[in-house]
């Protein structure tokens, strides 16, 4: 999937995220979301998944883009 299939909820300019190198939450066109932020290594995930770490002002963000 390309990046331009997805729906970028977060960091549209607000703040300094405006070279697409933050953390951001996408939605596709099924309506599950992509996750884009810092690699983590809080623990092991299982094969083919992977952990990332994004701020709670990024999550609060694509809420209010959502209407949550």
């Amino acid at each position: 999937m390309a990046r331009e299939e997805l729906t970028r909820l977060t960091g549209n300019g607000n703040g300094n995220c405006n070279n697409d190198d933050c953390p951001n939450v996408y939605v596709t066109a099924s309506g599950s979301f992509v996750v884009q932020g810092d690699v983590s290594d809080a623990f092991s995930a299982p094969a083919g998944e992977g952990l990332v770490e994004i701020p709670e002002a990024t999550l609060r963000e694509a809420f209010r883009a959502l209407g949550w």
